[in-house]
C-alpha cells in the first residue's frame, strides 16, 4: 500500500471518528406526567353535569383568592380556549386553564359526597400548604 492510500484512510478514519463524536445523541422519549386525572366519581358527576341538549364543557382553574392564596374555580364554557389543556379521560372532556396548567401539574380530581355536603376535592402534589378549611392553599 501506497504512502498516498495510507494517508487517505488515516484521514477518512479520522473524519469517521470526529463524526461519531459530535453526532448528536438521539432524542430520548420521556413519559409525560398527566396534567390532570380523574377518579371514577369525578367521572360519573362530570357526566350527570354535561348532560344536557346544549353541550358545554367543564374549565378547570386556580385563582387567586382565599386565605392562603389560591382557590379552584370550575366553571361552564362553550368553547375550549386557545391555550386550554385539554384532558380526556373515561369519554369525560376536562380543560385546564392555560395559566393555572403549572400549579395544577399531576393533580387528581375526585367527586366527594357525605352527608351534608358533596364537592369536586383536588389532590394536588404541588400544593406546600393549605388553609384550616381547606378551601385555598399556596403553591
Amino acid at each position: 500500500m501506497s504512502i498516498a492510500a495510507t494517508s487517505a484512510i488515516k484521514s477518512m478514519a479520522s473524519s469517521i471518528k470526529l463524526a461519531a463524536t459530535t453526532a448528536t445523541p438521539p432524542k430520548r422519549m420521556r413519559s409525560m406526567k398527566a396534567a390532570l386525572t380523574l377518579t371514577p366519581a369525578a367521572v360519573n358527576r362530570l357526566r350527570q353535569l354535561v348532560r344536557d341538549p346544549d353541550p358545554k364543557l367543564i374549565r378547570v382553574a386556580v385563582k387567586n383568592k382565599g386565605c392562603a392564596g389560591l382557590s379552584y374555580v370550575l366553571e361552564y364554557t362553550k368553547n375550549k380556549g386557545k391555550f386550554d389543556e385539554e384532558v380526556t379521560q373515561d369519554g369525560v372532556t376536562v380543560l385546564i386553564d392555560s395559566k393555572s396548567l403549572f400549579k395544577m401539574l399531576g393533580s387528581e380530581m375526585d367527586y366527594v359526597e357525605d352527608k351534608l355536603s358533596s364537592k369536586f376535592v383536588f389532590n394536588n402534589p404541588n400544593v406546600k400548604e393549605s388553609c384550616g378549611c381547606g378551601e385555598s392553599f399556596t403553591v
